[in-house]
Formats: structure tokens, C-alpha cells, sequence
């Protein structure tokens, strides 16, 4: 078991021939199941040919119909990103992982509104993660992004974050002193995005292979103390939580474009003590993370 995504997932890459879809396409197929995993690419100027032996089609639609994928994963530029997420949508795939960075917040708001009202009208539900993530992986199975392969070991241990660097960061030490991953899960920095931490630590919660996980936050947005509130009602495991930008000045844009202090609420400080008023184990010091899970297994 795993969340989301295993080694019988069919992936589509939108955004194929372009440098990073074909770049990180090759080093997905390279990884464990990935040959069999990664069977369509989408271009409509490049339907009917193929890379790495991969198919092209000129839709998502055609292309799932054809190979029973019911994933995507996306590399299309910011101007075309919002509109590749709704054609995968439209498709009604299962889930859909936006990797690119700097598209417009008007352009997600504008699928995100339509999202909302396919699935109040009735319309299948297809979860997004991302965009502006490095993706998913389910160690030893899968991978679905930009994350180094290498790093990861089969385990049964939960990550998610909001931060790409620091998922590498807990992934590494978790496999350094013998603990391996269950899944890692990017669900990247942008204002509006898809699944929140709260979605993730739901389906870790209900994974029997999911032993105990770490859940990684910024500054800006009520996200990790929702989730934190979530967890201290309904979630069985330990949790080890971290907050990146203690130092990090109210009113300044740090890093992501989600990672914004407006409020009180919101600043590093603020979501340790509410994680740790929900019975997370917190730490200031991410290089401790791995070594504070293992105490409580």
C-alpha cells in the first residue's frame, strides 16, 4: 500500500518534448517500475510520434482512452499550465501533478473555480497536486517528478511538504539512519494550489503501511495549523512537525509565492505552537527531524 500512486500507475506527461517534460520523463522512466508506469505524452503539434519509445497524442483525453492512464503529470510553461491542468481535468483522470512554477494566480483561480463546479454539477473529482511541487513518490515503485530518485528507500514512513528542498532534506535523513518512506509528497508553495496538508495526513492516516509522519510547513496561509487541528482529533500516529522561516520578516514575500506573512497566525512561531498544542513533536532545527521520529517509534 502506498497513497496515490504505485507501481501500476499509468502516467501521461503533458508537456513532453519540451526540455524539463523530456529531462525528467527519462529519469522517471529510469526509476524502479517507470518503463511500464510512464505510457503517453501530449503535444498537438507531435501526435502520432514518440519519445523514449513513449507515444505522443494531440489530447489528454485521447491519450488516456488509449492507454488507461489515469495520471498526469505536467511540464507545460506558466501561460499554457492552467489550461493543461483543466484539459486533464476535462479528461476526468484521477489525479494530476503540476510541476511548473509561476503560473498566473488568476489563471489557477480561474480552474480552480471550475473544478469546484464540474464536481458540484456531478462531474468526476480529479485531485490536483501542486502546482509549483517537485511531485510524488512511492520509494522503490514510482516516481512522479522532479525529486532525486536516489534518496529514497523503501520504508513505512509519511512525508509531505510545502517545501521541495526540505522534502529531499527529510527523505535523506529518514534513509541515512535506516528508515525508509511509505510515500513523499511535494505539494509545493503556491497561494492556490491542490491538496493541502490536511488531505495528504487524512490518506496517511487511513494507509496501513504508514507508520508515523513528517510534515513540513512555511510562514503564510492557515494550512498546517488546519491540518494540525485535523490530526489532534482524528490521526493514530506519531508526527514530527517543522515550520521553514522562523526568521522570516512579517510582510515579505519568502521564497514561495504562498509563503507570506499577513497576520499573527501565520508566522513560524504560531503553527509550532499550535502543532505542538496538537501533540505534534516540533522542531526549530530541520536537520533533527529524522532523528525525532525515530524516539518515537
Amino acid at each position: 500500500m502506498s497513497i496515490l500512486i504505485n507501481k501500476n500507475t499509468k502516467v501521461i506527461t503533458q508537456g513532453i518534448t519540451g526540455k524539463t517534460g523530456q529531462f525528467h520523463t527519462e529519469k522517471c522512466q529510469e526509476y524502479a517500475n517507470g518503463i511500464n508506469c510512464f505510457v503517453a505524452g501530449v503535444n498537438p503539434k507531435k501526435a502520432g510520434e514518440a519519445i523514449f519509445n513513449i507515444p505522443i497524442f494531440g489530447t489528454v483525453k485521447e491519450a488516456a482512452q488509449q492507454t488507461g492512464a489515469t495520471v498526469s503529470v505536467i511540464y507545460v510553461p506558466p501561460p499554457g499550465a492552467a489550461a493543461a491542468i483543466w484539459e486533464a481535468v476535462e479528461a476526468d483522470l484521477d489525479f494530476v501533478i503540476c510541476i511548473t512554477e509561476g503560473i498566473p494566480v488568476r489563471d489557477m483561480l480561474e480552474v480552480r473555480n471550475k473544478m469546484r463546479t464540474k464536481e458540484a454539477q456531478g462531474g468526476k473529482k480529479t485531485l490536483l497536486l501542486g502546482p509549483n511541487c517537485p511531485g510524488i513518490i512511492t520509494p522503490e515503485e514510482i516516481k512522479i517528478g522532479i525529486m532525486p530518485g536516489h534518496i529514497h528507500r523503501k520504508g513505512r514512513i509519511g512525508v509531505v511538504s510545502r517545501s521541495g528542498t526540505l522534502t529531499y532534506e527529510a527523505v535523506g535523513q529518514l534513509t541515512a539512519i535506516g528508515l525508509g518512506q511509505s510515500t513523499a509528497v511535494g505539494i509545493g508553495g503556491d497561494p492556490i494550489n491542490g491538496l493541502k496538508h490536511i488531505d495528504i495526513m487524512k490518506l496517511f492516516n487511513d494507509d496501513p503501511e504508514t507508520d508515523a509522519v513528517i510534515m513540513i510547513g512555511e510562514i503564510g496561509g492557515p494550512d498546517e495549523a488546519d491540518a494540525a487541528r485535523w490530526c489532534q482529533k482524528n490521526m493514530k500516529k506519531p508526527i514530527v512537525g517543522f515550520i521553514a522561516g522562523v526568521t522570516a520578516p512579517a510582510g515579505k514575500r519568502m521564497g514561495h509565492a504562498g509563503a507570506l506573512i499577513s497576520g499573527g497566525a501565520d508566522t513560524a512561531d504560531a503553527k509550532l505552537e499550535v502543532m505542538e498544542a496538537c501533540g505534534f513533536k516540533v522542531t526549530r532545527n530541520p536537520s533533527e527531524m529524522a532523528v525525532l521520529l525515530k524516539l518515537m517509534l
